[in-house]
């Protein structure tokens, strides 16, 4: 009884939200003082909330409520250690996002529905990373989208903005939709909605070798809903069209609910795991748009817009880890992201004007071969010497290891930019600290991940023939592309390079082709579409062969 009590205390935070959204009816206008208070004290309840929250959890453990409705689906609390993460992270961005949002907006006609909004928004995540529930998980997963859509088109005169919360509005209707389909499957597998019954039962048929029926279908279910949740390719358009709404509402929308599709499959691992096919979906949709993201992202001249493209990407890498079914290293990335991304977006101005204002000194590159394989070298050696040092091992571990090829990738390129180049020695020492850093930060956090959310998730498995050969395929594109970044410099000149460039930089036009699937939304005139169509960050011949690929952006 005492501990239904305390979960039910975590409940306070949502719902202070929801009375500040309710009272911004009575405040819509500028300097609503009342609702600027009231919003400025639920994020900080929800500060406290969340210390209250975890000393609960390290005292009692994990503890539920009970469902409260109709043949075991209703509502239902949550209290484990990933729900209280996520809980913990949701409200330090919103206390942040909060106060940003009130001197944002200070003198805005409209401001007290914009923070109206805001909290409503808030609420609904707290209320997804709580559910207990499959009724309450998707009824709270259908509220972060229709909150999330007011706020897109909180300046709705704007035809840009109408267009992108349109195409995402179709988006989110079709991920719900998945994720319905997987709830329904899943009751009829367990005939209940109880996240924690279904887990229980999905680990007694795999100790019995019982066959689950319907798990392989919810399991794709569930990660197409989470797809189309994170802007996955390719239905990831609305989300570099997104530059109509305040930055607040950028960095609530990249921050944190983009998180709610690696969110579930990390709260859905049980169920992934019984899915190959599933697991199979996220690898190869996610872990390509990770890298499809990241090169057009490289070429962006617009900061909004390689920020959108920074994000798909971040959130394709987390469900491929997914996929993976490295789900504490997907949550410590996920996690990082979030305040990564939010400091990105609500920092911008600040970082345009320090651009501006310093003067940069470039190295020149040289073209030496035995620089560039040393550099890949000691990128690969970095790794390898941490794997061996902390015990991986190859045959249990396969997947860690495949994330960890990708993070040695990623090394090599800083060691080859630092030896193949006229800098200094100090150049090659950061470098060779910057990446051992790297590598340290990798193992160690994700240790903690593992230890932290060790009883929310399933061991890791051995994946299956066709996951390493979809696997391998991946590593080995990710490779060519960094080899092709690496050689850049002595690139630039090639006609076919430039060409490749134009064609990246508009996102090899599939936000072109996703908008003819849904001309109907194109109803704006003539001067609309002229907008959206500059929103969508395409470039002409001429601009694009002023910017080659992979050349430093202007701000």
């Amino acid at each position: 009884m005492t501990q239904n009590i305390l979960v039910l205390l975590v409940l306070f935070s949502p719902l202070i939200f929801v009375l500040t959204a309710f009272s911004s009816w009575f405040q819509p206008g500028k300097r609503p003082l009342f609702i600027k208070k009231l919003s400025v004290s639920a994020s900080l309840i929800s500060l406290a909330i969340a210390a209250f929250g975890t000393v609960a959890l390290l005292q009692y453990g994990e503890m539920e409520t009970p469902t409260y409705g109709i043949n075991g689906l209703g509502f239902s609390l949550r209290l484990d250690s990933l729900s209280l993460l996520m809980f913990s992270m949701i409200a330090l961005l919103s206390f942040i996002v909060v106060r940003f949002s009130l001197n944002y907006l200070d003198g805005d006609a409209r401001q007290g529905v914009f923070i109206g909004r805001l909290a409503a928004t808030i609420a609904a995540v707290q209320l997804l990373v709580l559910a207990g529930n499959l009724a309450l998980l998707f009824i709270a997963w259908v509220l972060t989208s229709m909150t999330l859509h007011r706020l897109l088109v909180f300046y709705r005169e704007r035809p840009g903005a109408r267009v992108a919360a349109r195409k995402k509005f179709i988006v989110a209707r079709l991920g719900d939709l998945s994720l319905l389909g997987a709830i329904v499957l899943l009751f009829e597998q367990f005939h209940s909605g109880n996240l924690e019954l279904i887990f229980q039962g999905i680990k007694n048929a795999q100790e019995s070798g019982l066959p689950l029926a319907s798990i392989g279908t919810a399991g794709i279910f569930l990660a197409l809903a989470a797809l189309l949740k994170s802007a996955q390719f390719p239905t990831h358009g609305w989300l570099v069209e997104v530059m109509e709404t305040p930055t607040p509402v950028s960095a609530l929308l990249h921050a944190g609910l983009l998180n709610a599709g690696p969110f579930l499959i990390i709260r859905m691992a049980f169920v992934m795991e019984a899915s190959t096919t599933g697991s199979m979906l996220l690898i190869a949709i996610g872990g390509f748009t990770a890298l499809f993201a990241s090169v057009v992202f490289l070429t962006q001249t617009s900061v909004k817009t390689a920020l959108g493209y920074s994000s798909a990407a971040h959130m394709g890498f987390s469900l491929m880890v997914c996929g993976l079914g490295v789900f504490p290293a997907a949550m410590l990335h996920m996690v990082a992201h979030s305040f990564y991304k939010a400091h990105s977006f609500l920092a911008t101005g600040s970082v345009i004007d320090s651009m501006r204002s310093a003067k940069f000194t470039g190295t020149i590159r040289s073209g030496n071969p035995l620089r560039i394989v040393l550099g890949i070298l000691l990128g690969f050696g970095v790794y390898i010497a941490f794997a061996l040092a902390w015990g991986v091992d190859p045959q249990t571990e396969l997947p860690l290891l495949a994330i960890g090829a990708i993070i040695s990738l990623g090394l090599a390129r800083l060691f080859t930019s630092a030896l193949d180049s006229n800098g200094s020695p100090k150049l090659f020492l950061r470098a060779s600290l910057l990446s051992v850093m790297v590598a340290a930060s990798f193992f160690i956090l994700e240790a903690g991940a593992h230890l932290l959310l060790a009883s929310q998730l399933p061991q890791l498995a051995l994946p299956s023939l066709s996951e390493i050969i979809l696997i391998s395929i991946l590593l080995s594109a990710f490779a060519t592309v960094i080899f092709i970044q690496i050689m850049s410099p002595f690139l630039a000149d090639k006609p076919a390079y430039r060409a490749l460039a134009i064609h990246l930089r508009n996102g090899l036009y599939m936000n072109t082709l996703f908008d003819r699937l849904v001309r109907g939304l194109y109803t704006q005139g003539a001067h609309g579409q002229a907008k959206m169509h500059n929103s969508n960050g395409s470039f002409t011949n001429e601009e694009s062969t002023r910017n080659p690929l992979f050349a430093k952006r202007s701000a």
